[in-house]
């Protein structure tokens, strides 16, 4: 698990000297491992190291949790992506972090640096921020633990604000974010709830700030996050 741990986004590959410097790890050990990881799949070997394997992919595919939600909400997201033509993203929870399960690319809008299984913090994006407003009060209280970096000059890194805005986002059921997480781009969400009201999964469309307008979207995200978790909510088992 380290040394498959040790693949970040954008490595399509890496060599045994650079994945003995991400883990520590002895190099006859990582080539021992390497080896026995090869045999099921899980790398491959590749012309100048190693690349990880699709037998990754296809276990990933079986998650249950993801493979749930991506069949409950693909026709809602299909419908906003075809309504907005912007990029439609559906993200879940995970620590003071989002990651985003599914993402739709919007065809005139900017390129958004998000992908499947990326990570962004939550307090500075809109799918984030509708997980914090609706999610338990301990998950907040680890985001503020972490702390609250700067990314834009936009971003909100006062608790008391924050606070504020997750409290109005509470009262209107949408959250924005406006170049809080990247310059130039802004974004409405709106959680998906389980039957006691958490937020277990969070939408959003994303476009550029000068031409996208969040209150115009608001409702149409709102519908389809609703759509998501009345569908979730019949398929659970009685």
């Amino acid at each position: 698990m380290t040394l498959v741990s040790a693949f970040r986004a954008g490595d399509e590959q890496l060599s045994l000297a650079e994945l003995h410097r991400r883990t520590g790890i002895a190099k006859p050990t990582i080539l021992r491992l390497l080896a026995e990881l090869a045999e099921w799949a899980v790398v491959e070997r590749s012309a100048h190291g190693y690349r990880l394997g699709m037998r990754l992919f296809e276990l990933g595919q079986l998650v249950p949790r993801q493979r749930g939600l991506r069949e409950a909400a693909a026709p809602f997201l299909t419908d906003l992506f075809e309504a907005t033509h912007e990029t439609v993203h559906l993200a879940v929870p995970d620590g003071t972090e989002v990651i985003y399960v599914q993402k739709l690319d919007g065809r005139r809008g900017p390129l958004v640096s998000s992908r499947v299984g990326g990570r962004m913090p939550a307090y500075c994006t809109g799918v984030g921020k509708a997980l914090l407003a609706f999610g338990p009060p301990e998950r907040f209280t680890e985001v503020l633990a972490a702390g609250l970096r700067r990314r834009t000059p936009r971003t909100v890194v006062a608790p008391g604000l924050l606070r504020a805005e997750l409290d109005r986002i509470r009262e209107s059921g949408v959250a924005l974010e406006r170049e809080e997480s990247t310059v130039g781009i802004t974004c409405v969400a709106a959680p998906v709830q389980d039957p006691q009201g958490t937020a277990v999964a969070a939408i959003s469309i994303t476009g550029w700030t000068n031409r996208l307008d969040p209150e115009r979207y608001a409702p149409a995200v709102r519908t389809a996050a609703l759509g998501i978790s009345r569908t979730l909510r019949r398929r659970e088992p009685a």
